[in-house]
């Protein structure tokens, strides 16, 4: 699990979080690629919008990178909490049976975990240019929480009551 304690300078924290977006970016498109396998399109592009979003930070957070060098991650002695980044869907929780709700709960929860890990750095860095970043990355993940929640509850009304 990655300490936020040990994201001591702007080029760790730049890696990391250019890794975790353009993860999630791809996860997005596989959830999106299941959807439209059963003719979900409306969830599909939602899927693909939020796989934008990310691409959008990503590249945001390459600018930014600009006069930067960053660290080999692998070298840094950090890695994401089990296999997979905090915005990143296990594969084992991606079948072709999902339903379009489950999707927008792993989508949801994805963005959670994304939400908490940029705001333990911005809560524990030891460099307080760190802690501003992480901490503008958290409220752009706090939008992202609320499109999901948005989404889940039209989406919970489009139901049949049981």
């Amino acid at each position: 699990m990655i300490d936020p304690e040990k994201i001591d300078s702007v080029e760790a924290f730049l890696a990391l979080s250019m890794l975790l977006e353009f993860e999630s970016a791809d996860r997005l498109r596989e959830l999106s690629a299941c959807m439209r396998e059963h003719h979900a399109e409306e969830l599909a592009q939602l899927l693909d919008k939020l796989a934008g979003y990310s691409d959008k930070h990503g590249a945001e957070i390459q600018e930014l990178s600009d006069g930067h060098v960053l660290p080999d991650l692998a070298t840094m002695g950090v890695s994401w909490e089990g296999l997979e980044g905090p915005e990143t869907t296990v594969y084992e929780l991606i079948n072709p049976d999902m339903q379009p709700y489950d999707v927008l709960q792993i989508a949801l929860r994805n963005e959670i975990k994304g939400q908490d890990f940029y705001t333990q750095i911005s809560l524990h860095s030891p460099d307080a240019e760190v802690r501003k970043l992480a901490a503008d990355f958290a409220d752009e993940e706090n939008e992202h929480v609320m499109l999901m929640q948005q989404w889940i509850d039209s989406y919970s009304k489009k139901q049949p009551a049981n």
